[in-house]
């Protein structure tokens, strides 16, 4: 199968151009940041979202740094000196009191960063380690998400003001192979959280549009061991259907990028 249609990698990662110094100007920023070099002693590695909008990151490099801030896998971040790979930081950033995100009551820890944390991020790496790429297409393998032959168990989202949300039955941000549910999800959401496990891009050609909750999970004594082809039968579950395909990968190519300065 051929798809001509472009990998959409996100509202907020569209929204910013990645050129030197420009995103502090045009797009929202943290408040107060600090980056500081991660120590030996800092053995978590992760990135995590509290209650007002606060955002850490623990032993992250500035590559995981980008693929949060910009909703890109590894295999989509290109160029640049290997101390972008290596080297670790520690992030502790909190958004101004007139933000939408100052109010965010993320539901647990690991909870990916909304919209505006991401263009907040975005900023703080242009800023900070003065992050600098372009954008380049080219073709490469792809699944494909659309309507399957069975009946759709997908249903309008509840509240629109719930957080949205992809990850296994029963809560929790990870899908580990007992199926997968939504909460507040676009297709285009489930579709970002697929990339990440299929470990090639997703393309949401649906058509569906709006919010959905959903769930399609396995009896306890029928889990599949195999995330992978758990994900696949979940997918058929909810009605949908994803498909091995060729088409357009995008990737960020570093043309610059700087140590930042510890505060």
């Amino acid at each position: 199968m051929k798809v001509r249609a472009l990998l959409s990698i996100g509202t907020a990662a569209l929204a910013s151009c990645g050129l030197f110094g420009q995103s502090a100007a045009s797009q929202p920023a943290f408040e107060v940041a600090s980056v500081k070099p991660s120590t030996p002693e800092d053995r978590v590695i992760g990135l995590f979202t509290y209650p007002g909008g606060r955002i850490t990151a623990t032993n992250y490099t500035l590559e995981m740094l980008m693929e949060e801030a910009y909703s890109v896998q590894r295999f989509q971040i290109s160029g640049g000196s290997r101390w972008l790979g290596d080297d670790r930081y520690n992030i502790v950033a909190k958004p101004p009191a007139s933000s939408k995100s100052s109010r965010s009551m993320p539901p647990y820890e690991k909870a990916p960063p909304n919209d505006e944390q991401l263009l907040m991020l975005q900023t703080l790496l242009a800023d900070r380690f003065h992050l600098q790429f372009h954008r380049e297409m080219k073709e490469g393998p792809v699944y494909v998400l659309t309507v399957g032959n069975k009946a759709l168990r997908l249903t309008p989202a509840k509240s629109a003001d719930d957080f949205p949300w992809v990850g296994r039955p029963g809560g929790g941000g990870t899908v580990s192979g007992n199926g997968v549910a939504g909460t507040n999800a676009s297709m285009q959401l489930l579709a970002t959280r697929l990339t990440g496990y299929l470990r090639r891009p997703v393309l949401d050609q649906t058509g569906l549009k709006g919010a959905f909750d959903f769930k399609f999970d396995y009896a306890a004594d029928d889990n599949q061991p195999d995330v992978i082809a758990s994900i696949f039968a979940s997918i058929q579950g909810l009605g949908l259907k994803l498909e091995a395909a060729k088409g357009p990968v995008e990737t960020l190519v570093i043309d610059h990028a700087d140590k930042p300065a510890e505060n």
